[in-house]
Formats: structure tokens, sequence, C-alpha cells
């Protein structure tokens, strides 16, 4: 598989690393300078790649998957931030025939949290005696806070029970990749549900994969649906 990568962050930079090991190739690097407003991403520039991979900034997300989707490019994005503009990408997608996977956290592990989080606050729902929150800690480089992936969290335990508001508390500071944290404190027990990211590999390597299923399709994916199938 031919990637080009849109953004030469952190992740794009461990996707990089990894892809040759998967046995593929970097076809075409495209960096934020020269990209202001996807002016960077013409049919000559991507020529000859078969997906892109987005890690960009919340402000150029929207722009560079409008972009890429009227070039017919499949594209992976795990760049957060943008979603209210995903109805305008979803019908530029449609009409161009071509595919989507976003999602704000490449890790398995995570989008399992994600489950049993909904299935905890389903067993806990009626019991008022039990406070809950979440905490999200990342990096001091990190742009948007709360993250998507707390929203997502807070999203997956809003639908196991809606009768709580799951306040999210964000801490930015030092080289974190990520921590995620549900909480249900009572006067005299603390349960916790912890997810820790070790590396930025974690994600790498679940961008790749997504990159992999995506080849082919046509339509707009979660990282969810590609590995549980439709809906939760």
């Amino acid at each position: 598989m031919r990637l080009v990568l849109v953004g030469h962050g952190k992740m794009n930079r461990a996707i990089a690393e990894l892809a040759e090991s998967r046995g593929h190739t970097v076809h075409a690097v495209i960096t934020g300078d020269g990209n202001r407003a996807a002016a960077a991403l013409t049919a000559e520039r991507i020529a000859g790649g078969d997906v892109a991979i987005e890690f960009t900034r919340p402000d150029a997300a929207a722009d560079n998957l409008l972009a890429l989707a009227r070039l017919g490019m499949r594209t992976v994005t795990g760049t957060t931030g943008w979603l209210h503009r995903l109805p305008d990408v979803s019908r530029t997608v449609a009409a161009h025939r071509t595919a989507l996977l976003h999602s704000p956290n490449f890790s398995i592990g995570v989008q399992l949290l994600l489950r049993t989080a909904r299935e905890m606050a389903r067993r806990f729902a009626g019991r008022p005696g039990f406070e809950a929150y979440l905490v999200e800690t990342h990096h001091a480089a990190k742009r948007d806070a709360p993250s998507g992936t707390a929203l997502a969290l807070r999203s997956a335990l809003l639908d196991g029970d809606g009768a709580r508001s799951y306040p999210i508390n964000s801490v930015r500071g030092g080289h974190v990749p990520g921590t995620h944290e549900v909480v249900y404190d009572a006067p005299f027990e603390t349960i916790r549900l912890e997810h820790i990211a070790r590396g930025r590999q974690v994600f790498a390597a679940g961008a790749l994969e997504a990159a992999e299923w995506i080849q082919g399709k046509t339509g707009v994916f979660t990282f969810e649906q590609m590995l549980f199938g439709e809906g939760p």
C-alpha cells in the first residue's frame, strides 16, 4: 500500500516508522507549512497513492478531508475537533464515491474501553450514592481539551446512563501520550476504569490497520464500526 501522509507531526512520523515493517511505503508527505487551506492537496501531489492518513490540526482537518474526497482519495483521519463539519465532509465523500474512516483514538483497547464504560454506566444507573466524572491527561502540546477520546467516552457513558452529566477534567503537561479514566466515587469507596497509552505506536498500528481495511470501500466509517460492525 502506498501511503499519502497529510501532516508530519509525531503521529504521522510514528506511522511512517511502522509502515515499512508492515510492507507499506510512504508515497508522499504533505506538510502543514505548504498546505494552508489544503492548497497542497492536488492531483499531482497525491498521484499514485492508495490511501491518505491525515493527522493535522482541528482547524485544518475538514478542509483537508474535503480536498482528499474531491480527489477520490480514500482517507483515514485521527484529527479531533472538526466533527461539526462531518455532514459536509460526508456529503462530499458520497458525491465522489470514495471513503473516509475517522476516529478520535485508534487504540483497540480504547474501543473496548468505550464498550465497557457503556455497560458500567448501565450498572451504576439509579445509584445516586456514587458521583461519576472523567479525567483525561495528555502531553502539553495537545491542542484540544477535552480530548476527542474523552468526549467519546462521555458519550458512551451517557448511552448507558443519561441521568448523569459526567464532567471531564482535562490535564495538559509533560509528554503523556494519553490517559483516560472513569471514576465513580462514593463516601467510602472508589471505582476506577482506566486506559493508559504507553506510546504512540499503539495509535499508529491502529491507523495502519484502518488504512488497510478501507481499501476498496466507499462510505464514511468509524474505527468502532471497522472492529465490531455497525453500531455499539
